[in-house]
């Protein structure tokens, strides 16, 4: 019978229970010291509140225990049965092997356990337990996975469906659900921060009674509506916390109105070569509404590869200049930034000054640009991590377009906005080519204005995406590319992803680069890029393609963003199963930009789903979501490098219609009670200020 309340939702008039002691919540865990620090280091486990917010994830279900004469090769089972006799001895190098005979009703059967020796002295014979494993067959046994002393009275819930929790190798999943087990009473005191209409509105039992369910389920329905209820409770907090931090700062800062008097915008774009597609005018049109109000614009402008991101970034800047102030490009790679000034510089044809500021600008350079850039002198600048030195001042900074912003940390992003002048910040427009679901636009970037340029500017070709495996299929495209050199075009090869180090994986392009000049290449003009080069040696590789001094570039993963050859056709992948969706597609996108049909091809599994997803889908947002699918939110930006919320329940994107619910409820919220003052919302405020999601 379930010990607290219903999942069923209470009506308000619900007798009121013994209220909850929160202090009660705060005592240490039983264990023994040195576990217990062990346990607190490693999962955070300091009180017997931790223990019981440290939810299961996953539940086992093991609501029917075989009988042993019953057992059927190569199945999951568990099996309730008593210890015969119990051995342990050494198998080969250090494997040690426990070998069990144990018995039931119906008859006996081998069980065995590896590299456990203790468990001789821990289930001596007439031990009753409960094991759960792969059952091999008469001879082989049970390899056991799990197992424990069999239930009485006051069992640890080690039967019927049986929670299973995030461990250690000192703290195990089974002496976490006994410890929970044993501190369940404890769950009375669990505060409910959620009032009582959101609860009725949402359908949500109280949370004494969810966090019962998802530990101790009593039937397979419960720990669903159970999650389903945590699930909620974390992402409306989290919700919560974004939509405050959204009107914090419209309220609390102040940016310079950017007018669009038109007096340099105008005419640079009737000067363009080309019409901007509808998603660009819209785009520009948004960035114009922004920056012309004194509420700092935090908009984040995605685009599919090629979509023409940096016309768009181009336009915001042009309009701090013609209010006579200053706009800034950061890029994370100084291989970017030089790409970047080099398509800006081609936009603007020479009629308005822009410098480079990296890491390698020479000294003499360095000092002339400070100076031009404190008086005012130089309007726009493109740079990198070099920005935000404390030698960089600028007049009159209005606007910073921080490019695939994900690789920046906040810290660095605040560095430059610091720079604008005293009482003032920035317009911010965050850009990133790589494509972002929505449940990702709703977390990690949850306190953005989003736009995306989903349409190709004209003159962009298709890309044809082969993945290939085997000497034959390797031969075949070889030739294709020599086929497309001989035809006049051009062919990237990218070198296998090695992750331990930059330097290596420079020796491995290096090596790359050496070997296909004398092989497959021999008769063609190989250059190389990789991270390690100099700036001005990477500098002259790139001159050298696209000026079509090289016929192949060879490269590490440098490449994936701001390099533009038209007349590259041919993309050579090697180790495809190396990379992500997103990085392929990156990849992939540096050809296709020019009038020639362009040609893909990933060595790697055919099999491999993100393989076979880049092989038949050539949209970025539509590859996104499939990558979200594939690897879930948390990985597909990195949590801790991007700011990926760690949720404990919710799961994303599956609980994406959860997330979408938790979201107009914290904006309904905010709207009756800004500030969460109301009495019924005094437990959610506290709850919400422990989290530190709700700003001061």
């Amino acid at each position: 019978m379930r010990a607290f309340a219903s999942l069923e939702p209470q009506p308000l008039d619900v007798e009121l229970r013994s209220l909850p002691r929160p202090s009660a919540l705060a005592r240490e865990l039983d264990v023994k010291p040195k576990r217990a620090a062990l346990a607190a280091e490693a999962l955070g486990l300091d009180t017997v509140g931790d223990l019981i917010e440290h939810f299961p994830r996953d539940h086992a279900d093991r609501r029917e225990a075989a009988e042993i004469a019953n057992l059927a090769a190569g199945e999951d089972v568990t099996v309730i049965a008593q210890v015969k006799r119990i051995s342990s001895r050494r198998a080969r190098g250090r494997l040690t092997l426990q070998e069990a005979t144990v018995v039931d009703q119906t008859g006996p059967m081998k069980a065995v356990w590896f590299n456990q020796p203790w468990l001789v002295d821990k289930l001596p014979a007439g031990t009753s337990v409960v094991l759960h494993g792969r059952y091999n067959g008469p001879r082989r046994g049970l390899t056991v996975k799990d197992h424990e002393i069999a239930p009485d009275a006051t069992s640890a819930h080690s039967t019927g469906v049986v929670p299973v929790y995030r461990a250690t190798e000192h703290l195990g999943s089974n002496r976490i659900r006994e410890l929970v087990w044993n501190a369940r009473d404890a769950i009375r005191d669990v505060v409910e921060p959620l009032p009582a209409w959101l609860r009725l509105a949402e359908k949500l039992p109280d949370r004494q009674a969810a966090v019962d369910a998802i530990h101790f389920p009593e039937d397979e329905d419960e720990e669903p509506a159970a999650r389903r209820r945590l699930a909620f409770e974390e992402l409306f907090l989290f919700e919560l916390s974004v939509a405050a931090r959204r009107r914090a700062r419209d309220e609390g800062l102040t940016a310079p109105a950017l007018e669009a008097t038109g007096r340099l915008v105008d005419g640079w774009q009737a000067a363009l070569p080309f019409v901007l597609t509808g998603d660009q005018r819209a785009a520009t049109a948004a960035i114009d509404a922004d920056i012309a109000t004194e509420r700092p614009m935090q908009r984040l402008l995605m685009g599919e590869v090629g979509s023409g991101k940096t016309v768009v970034a181009l336009h915001a800047m042009l309009r701090a200049a013609e209010n006579d102030r200053q706009a800034v490009l950061m890029a994370p790679t100084e291989t970017l930034a030089e790409q970047h000034l080099a398509t800006l510089d081609r936009l603007l044809g020479g009629h308005v000054p822009i410098a480079l500021l990296t890491g390698s600008t020479p000294a003499t350079r360095r000092r002339e640009i400070h100076e031009r850039l404190a008086t005012g002198e130089l309007a726009l600048v493109v740079g990198t991590h070099a920005l935000i030195e404390p030698a960089v001042g600028f007049r009159d900074l209005a606007l910073v377009v921080v490019d695939e912003q994900h690789r920046f940390g906040v810290r660095q992003r605040a560095a430059l906005e610091d720079k604008a002048p005293e009482g003032l910040v920035p317009h911010v427009l965050h850009m990133t080519a790589t494509p972002i679901p929505r449940t990702l636009q709703r977390t990690v970037y949850g306190d953005l204005d989003v736009t995306a340029l989903r349409e190709l500017p004209a003159g962009r070709q298709p890309i044809e995406t082969h993945v290939v495996d085997g000497a034959r299929a390797r031969t075949r495209a070889y030739e294709k590319a020599r086929e497309e050199i001989a035809a006049g075009r051009q062919v990237f090869v990218v070198c296998p992803l090695v992750e331990e180090s930059e330097a290596l994986q420079a020796k491995a392009a290096t090596r790359e680069a050496e070997e296909l000049q004398q092989g497959e290449f021999r008769e063609q003009r190989v250059a190389l890029i990789h991270g390690q080069m100099s700036s001005k040696d990477k500098h002259e590789a790139m001159r050298r393609f696209a000026e079509r001094d090289a016929d192949v570039l060879v490269a590490t993963s440098v490449i994936e963003v701001g390099i533009d050859v038209p007349n590259a056709s041919v993309m050579i992948i090697e180790a495809a199963e190396r990379y992500g969706i997103s990085q392929l597609h990156q990849l992939r996108g540096r050809i296709g930009r020019g009038e020639h049909r362009s040609l893909c091809i990933l060595f790697g599994d055919p099999g491999l789903p993100r393989l076979k997803a880049l092989a038949d889908n050539r949209d970025g947002f539509e590859l996104a979501a499939i990558d979200l699918d594939i690897r879930g939110a948390g990985d597909v930006l990195g949590t801790r490098q991007h700011g990926m919320p760690i949720f404990r329940v919710a799961r994303l994107p599956e609980d994406d219609e959860l997330l979408e619910r938790a979201h107009s409820r914290a904006e309904e919220l905010l709207d009756r009670d800004p500030r969460l003052d109301a009495p019924e919302h005094a437990l959610l405020r506290e709850a919400a200020a422990a989290s530190e999601l709700i700003p001061a």
